[in-house]
């Protein structure tokens, strides 16, 4: 088997995949700030990680997988009061929206979902010992903050110049600019910005920084040390650069092994900005017709270290190709029967080896898609001219199981259909068991005009949403 290579952030450069524990990936992933619905920027990160857990599955890997869910930072806090609901109340609502959101574009769940408000305990923990080993201060307004100048390793992700850095200034907020390399809060001391927002620590009431969650959350669940850490280019810095400072520095070994970041995604060649009327939820996509499926092939398609041009035209395009991939899917299921699987055709077995080097060699999603779409017109050539046996299309049928494995979005969902629909398909039925062949024709008519198509096959009738 070939083995499995990645573009560490770290380094800058591809190696290949050996986890600290054999046989089992721990990987960290950035996940949502409830404070809004996220939207499809968000949504490329949340499948980028999600094909790399089903490919590490699919190399045999055991996968633990952590997913934060950022409940408590200046933006929560800010919008909840805007909303005039308690903190805890706010963020509820876009937690259970984003795990709508993920469902609807079958992503697989993480092992732990853990809420940064549920692990105070575990942050005001590790400032302690970076206080202990004099990586932490506390200033004048009670805030503490991590000294860069006492961590000469700092800027080894973003590859910071060092010569730039200013000593002594301080950056309060969740989030700042590249040119603002400062030291960074670890714990901030109540105002009354806050509001009821508050916990108790060593160094009087506050919160968190946002920072410090991540670092707490990993440690908990994955140990000190693990393999995978990823998220977008715009968490690089400051937030995972700070989160490797304060973890090593409290810690004494190395965070995570691997990072991956994914690029941003642009819409119509611009970046997504409300102003521009280019802003979109994932609820705004799909209220325009088009399926979780659709959205997640087209945030799958582009490779994950390649900027995403995000267009309705493209999302048009997705549902023509998942089309070829489910009427192939049809002719094979008739083909195969109930048959057993052979062994894979030449021409399938090739694609199948080729499709596994793309993905290895970090996660090359376009020469996977290219082998994938030549086994379908190979397939297709074959069926046409009669060539292919039910053990051969039974295998074929296995093979693109398998492959839906990694991708999650080659199996079409099986679609609900309505009593109205089903009711008329019922008669329909009654009509071809007794032979009424222009009543079950005059019935097909009717169940185009709500939308559906209807095929006759070896196994009954399929309807399939026009």
């Amino acid at each position: 088997m070939s083995v499995f290579r990645i573009q560490n952030t770290l380094t800058r450069q591809l190696e290949e995949f050996r986890p600290l524990e054999a046989g089992h990936a721990r990987m960290y992933t950035c996940g949502p700030t409830v404070y809004n619905f996220a939207h499809v920027g968000n949504f490329r990160a949340y499948v980028f990680e999600d094909l790399l857990r089903r490919w590490l599955k699919f190399k045999g890997f055991r996968v633990t997988q952590v997913m934060n869910l950022t409940d408590v930072d200046d933006k929560t806090i800010r919008d909840s009061q805007a909303a005039g609901k308690p903190l805890a109340e706010f963020t509820a609502i876009y937690k259970q929206a984003f795990f709508e959101d993920v469902r609807a574009l079958n992503v697989e769940p993480a092992e732990h979902y853990p809420a940064a408000t549920d692990h105070v305990p575990e942050m005001i923990a590790i400032i302690q010992k970076l206080f202990d080993k004099g990586y932490a201060y506390r200033s004048e307004d009670g805030s503490v903050y991590f000294s860069i100048a006492k961590w000469p390793a700092y800027g080894k992700l973003a590859h910071l110049d060092r010569a730039g850095m200013r000593a002594g200034a301080r950056v309060a907020s969740d989030e700042y600019d590249k040119e603002n390399v400062a030291d960074f809060a670890l714990w901030k001391a109540w105002d009354e910005k806050d509001g009821a927002v508050a916990w108790d620590s060593p160094w009087g009431r506050g919160r968190p920084g946002w920072h410090i969650e991540c670092s707490a959350m990993s440690q908990k669940y994955l140990g000190a040390s693990f393999d995978l850490h990823t998220g977008g280019v715009d968490n690089i810095f400051p937030h995972h650069e700070d989160e490797i400072a304060q973890s090593e520095a409290a810690n004494g070994q190395p965070f995570a092994t691997y990072w991956m970041h994914c690029a941003h995604l642009m819409v119509d060649g611009q970046k997504m900005s409300k102003s521009r009327g280019n802003f979109y939820t994932l609820r705004d996509v799909l209220a325009r017709g088009y399926s979780g499926r659709e959205v997640r092939y087209e945030l799958l398609a582009t490779h994950y270290r390649a900027p995403l041009n995000f267009t309705f035209a493209s999302l048009d395009a997705a549902r023509t190709a998942l089309r070829r991939v489910d009427e192939f899917a049809a002719r094979l299921a008739d083909a195969a029967g109930n048959a057993a699987a052979g062994p894979l055709p030449g021409w399938a077995q090739a694609a199948a080896d080729r499709f596994e080097a793309a993905l290895d060699e970090d996660l090359n999603v376009s020469p996977a898609l290219a082998a994938l779409f030549d086994c379908i017109r190979e397939g297709n050539a074959g069926l046409d001219a009669k060539l292919l046996t039910p053990a051969d299309a039974a295998a074929v049928q296995a093979l693109f199981k398998r492959w839906d494995g990694a991708l999650g979005v080659l199996e079409k969902p099986a679609e609900t259909v309505p009593e109205a629909v089903q009711a008329l398909l019922d008669r329909r039925q009654a009509a071809r068991a007794a032979k009424d062949w222009k009543q079950s024709d005059a019935l097909r008519d009717d169940i185009a005009a709500l939308g559906w198509t209807v095929k006759d096959t070896p196994k009954g009738q399929v309807a399939t949403k026009a």
